[in-house]
């Protein structure tokens, strides 16, 4: 039975929801014991009739050899009177013929029909013989109702004043020991192969309880986890769970960095609001309504900023968050071309489209979108955006154009928060900023250089990512 597991509520976002269920298909160990109790079943099965056939058959082939034996006996003391028939005329050394309904018998019947029996056949009589031929073995019913075993030769028995005379001569020996032999056989090896296959069953389950078990530690240790009681998943397992339990460590690690950027995040807010939130409240106080929609329009900013780094600190990591740099680049390139129509600036974007980034859409927009303005707004002409590959593991975004650049060493204060490096142009000076602090959150870097190509500002974006086939 199928019993659903209720999953964690999760965040807001709606990758996963209250809905999320997991649910639990029987135990693995009873699985595997079951299957493996089944082949072995079938195996032993199978292997335990092929051994019963063949024990059989070769005892059942002594048997008619003994047989065989006793038939010899008999033809070799075989005679023949005109006047009585057949008859022997010596001894054969085996008591059981001369004791009465003992199980062993034997006939000598001529095709004129004399008959002569062994004493222990009474006043019973075997089967007549067959007129072909060939020789026979074959089972019968006894004179005492029990089951024999027949073999049958036709020989030629002469004397100096009669011609040759065909007789049969018949051999019957009772089936009881012999199948009693392979009763105690077929006994004798259903009780092996069921201990076998008992004792084999019972191994594979205590070794697959044993080989699960680091799973079971494994959970453990991840309930200590949410509890509380440990921070990390200390567990030396197999080579085959391995794998797995460094997925979950690295699920709690980037949950724990989730977790610790938006406290973070929430801390930057409360102490850049503050001041803010202080002159606005003063402005108010005094009437001074320029001052305070300024102020307005800085708090607007300064909350919108952190939202957008609170949520890509979020999404950083997160599984199947995949973007086409190149894509995006094209876009915007549509968009920026009307946008700075009136100044003429040809925006190239360079690049294959397979490449991917691990970044959300939205935030790589964003990110391509402050560089390539940036770079429209100072070009002259030109501006040029170019996707290639960053080394192992990375994509390398540059945005250059052929505007004046930056002077030495303003390279690091253009990548702070609120710093306006030119007051004269429009701009909050966070656009630098924002590129980035949300590519530091995708383990992704931003520098910022000289153009040995055009000439003005060089950005070069580093974000994980790679080329699809």
């Amino acid at each position: 039975m199928n019993a659903p597991l209720p999953a964690p509520e999760t965040s807001s976002d709606g990758r996963l929801g209250p809905r999320a269920v997991i649910r639990v298909r029987g135990s693995l160990t009873r699985r595997l014991a079951l299957l493996v109790g089944l082949w072995v079943a079938i195996g032993l099965g199978v292997t335990g009739w092929f051994v019963v056939r063949m024990t059989e058959s070769r005892i059942e082939a002594e048997a008619d050899a003994r047989m065989v034996s006793l038939l010899d006996a008999i033809v070799a003391a075989a005679s023949l009177d005109p006047a009585r028939g057949p008859y022997l005329a010596r001894a054969v050394s085996e008591p059981e013929f001369d004791r009465p309904l003992s199980g062993h018998y034997w006939q000598m019947t001529t095709d004129s029909g004399l008959v002569t029996t062994s004493r222990s056949l009474w006043d019973q009589r075997l089967p007549a013989p067959r007129q072909d031929a060939e020789p026979r073995n074959e089972d019968i019913i006894g004179p005492r109702d029990e089951p024999l075993r027949l073999v049958e030769r036709h020989i030629q028995l002469e004397t100096r004043r009669m011609p040759a005379v065909r007789v049969t001569v018949q051999v019957a020996v009772t089936r009881l020991p012999t199948d009693q032999e392979i009763q105690r056989l077929q006994r004798g090896l259903v009780l092996a192969f069921m201990g076998l296959g008992t004792g084999v069953v019972a191994a594979v389950g205590i070794l697959v309880v044993w080989a699960l078990s680091p799973l079971r530690r494994a959970q453990q240790e991840i309930a200590e986890v949410r509890e509380g009681l440990r921070e990390h998943v200390d567990l030396t397992a197999p080579r085959e769970v391995a794998p797995l339990v460094h997925e979950i460590e690295a699920l709690i690690e980037q949950n724990r960095a989730t977790l610790e950027r938006a406290r973070t995040h929430v801390g930057n807010l409360a102490h850049a609001l503050k001041t803010p939130i202080a002159v606005l409240r003063n402005a108010l106080e005094r009437g001074e309504t320029s001052v305070a929609r300024a102020q307005a329009a800085t708090l607007e900013r300064l909350v919108q900023h952190h939202l957008r780094r609170a949520r890509a600190g979020a999404l950083a990591g997160a599984a199947g968050a995949e973007a086409s740099p190149t894509a995006a680049a094209h876009t915007l390139a549509s968009a920026l071309r009307r946008l700075f129509a009136s100044k003429g600036v040809e925006v190239l974007v360079l690049g294959k489209d397979t490449a991917r980034t691990r970044a959300d859409p939205q935030d790589l927009t964003e990110m391509l979108g402050n560089l390539m303005e940036n770079a429209c707004k100072w070009s002259k002409s030109r501006v040029e955006c170019r996707v290639r590959g960053g080394g192992p593991g990375h994509i390398l975004i540059e945005v250059e154009d052929d505007g004046p650049g930056l002077a030495e060493g303003q390279d690091a204060a253009a990548l702070v928060r609120g710093v306006r490096l030119d007051e004269t142009a429009p701009g909050s000076g966070l656009g630098l900023a924002i590129v980035s602090d949300l590519a530091s959150l995708y383990n992704g870097a931003l520098v910022l250089e000289r153009g040995q190509k055009l000439g003005g500002l060089l950005a070069r974006l580093v974000l994980p990512g790679r080329f699809i086939a």
